[in-house]
């Protein structure tokens, strides 16, 4: 039965319905490899075995089994409230924060037929490319344990990818889904910004606003998979009372035809030879499949100047959440910058605590660039483009993010730095899936990110899928069918 554990989401599904296997039994396997392999990663730091046994006996029982997800055994991020398990962001001084109430985003999954039976790490404030807190410890990557599966949805992604659970919903604001996506050699999807309403997801409960450029969406093993959670968990809040929603359908059935543009490397950041490589062998393989390709099609505005639009952006959107202590230290660190520091935290560091006129500086540079996004999506489908300047991080956890350095193609750079192909396409709010792209000569995997128009999530998400059939399917990593 180890096999069950790699299936997609919709096929395990489908084997409750037919009769094939029960809730209990598929939900059974799944925590027994848990118990199995998770000492070995450390993915599922919340579990809530009891109460999913519990609700897996009565789907056996009941007599509707509709619900697209009915039985599938799934995790959530630590971040997401659910009823009785503690939600802390990886903060000690939240450990005993306990929800009251799931979280929107978890009520709907459970209609859709979920058994949700724990919660996933992630890294402090989920504030890193790594999952590891003070509460619950390291999380590692099943491919290579010295690396981390990324953040802030690293711990739904390694257990993914390891067989530990049948899907998965995270968030994302500066990579938090793709990043994890691409270093597991999973799926993931950020929507557009607010189609997934985030109510439940905060560090502090009973917030009502949404938090600029920040999202929530599903991972998965598949791009159905992916769909089918997207699915469940759209649409209004109850606040939208009178809102509906109606998204385009996919542009195009398949690859040829379809308008892609590549974007494998850019002069204003730092990108892995290998992933460039691996786009451009992508970008020829989809001309061979009659897909209309440019590797030099761009958004009418330059890289550098979008990437210090979401920098800023992002400061204002993470101030929410800083304390006054992450105040005053950042404003320690601002007095030390030298004058052209130009590096993402110095950009980050300068623009935290800005005036409202400020932002709306920075908010009508970014909706100008958005008319050059909208402009450039009426001629091409979706940009494919790297997930990360690298793939799979190594554990570093001697210094802040704001002290680690990395080589990139054996330039020293930032740490934060790294934050270019993540955020210069989410400040501008637009719907991005990850998809498996290939593997390293180093056997660590890499994704593939497909940015589509704003509401264009069902186009992004056919392209993932497309992909999964021409290209590379999710492959698990070694040493976990047993």
């Amino acid at each position: 039965m180890a096999d069950i554990a790699f299936l997609p989401a919709k096929r395990l599904a489908a084997m409750i319905r037919s009769g094939k296997i029960s809730c209990l039994e598929l939900l059974d396997h799944y925590l027994a490899r848990i118990e199995k392999y998770d000492t070995r990663l450390n993915a599922v730091v919340v579990r809530d075995f009891d109460r999913a046994r519990k609700r897996a006996r009565a789907l056996d029982r009941a007599g509707d089994k509709a619900g697209p997800l009915y039985g599938v055994p799934m995790t959530v991020k630590e971040s997401y409230d659910v009823e009785g398990l503690p939600t802390t962001w990886g903060v000690v001084e939240k450990r005993h924060q306990i929800a009251e109430r799931n979280a929107l985003a978890v009520d709907r999954l459970i209609a859709a037929g979920a058994v949700i039976f724990g919660k996933t790490n992630v890294p402090r404030m989920l504030g890193d490319w790594q999952s590891f807190n003070e509460i619950y410890g390291t999380t590692n990557n099943p491919w290579n344990l010295a690396h981390a599966p990324g953040g802030s949805s690293g711990g739904g992604a390694a257990a993914l990818a390891a067989g530990l659970t049948g899907l998965e919903t995270g968030s994302d604001i500066g990579g938090s889904i793709r990043q994890p996506a691409h270093a597991c050699g999973v799926f993931g999807h950020k929507p557009t910004w607010g189609l997934l309403p985030p109510r439940g997801h905060a560090p502090v409960p009973g917030i009502a606003a949404m938090t600029d450029i920040s999202v929530i969406g599903p991972l998965a093993r598949s791009a159905d998979d992916l769909l089918l959670a997207f699915n469940a968990e759209a649409g209004p809040d109850e606040t939208d009372t009178a809102l509906t929603y109606n998204l385009p359908a996919p542009r195009v059935a398949g690859l040829k035809g379809l308008r892609v543009a590549v974007w494998p490397e850019d002069a204003a950041t730092h990108t892995d030879a290998e992933i460039t490589a691996q786009l451009h062998a992508l970008a020829r393989h989809l001309r061979r499949e009659g897909a209309k390709v440019s590797v030099t099609a761009r958004p009418a505005f330059k890289p550098a100047e979008a990437f210090e639009v979401y920098l800023e952006l992002l400061s204002a959107a993470l101030t929410a959440r800083a304390t006054a202590e992450d105040l005053a230290r950042i404003a320690r660190h601002v007095a030390g910058l030298a004058a052209d520091d130009r590096s993402a935290d110095a950009v980050i560091a300068r623009a935290t605590g800005m005036s409202h006129g400020a932002w709306v500086g920075e908010n009508e540079r970014r909706h100008r660039m958005r008319r050059a996004w909208a402009a450039f999506f009426r001629e091409w489908d979706v940009l494919l483009c790297p997930v990360h300047a690298l793939p799979a991080l190594p554990h570093r956890h001697d210094a802040p993010t704001t002290q680690l350095r990395i080589a990139v193609n054996g330039t020293e750079i930032p740490w934060n730095d790294m934050l270019f192909w993540p955020g210069v396409t989410c400040a501008f709010l637009l719907p991005a899936s990850t998809a498996p792209l290939g593997v390293t000569k180093a056997g660590l995997p890499i994704g593939v990110q497909i940015v589509g128009p704003s509401y264009g999530d069902r186009t992004t998400l056919a392209v993932a899928r497309m992909l999964e059939k021409s290209w590379r399917a999710f492959v698990p990593p070694p040493g976990y069918d047993g």
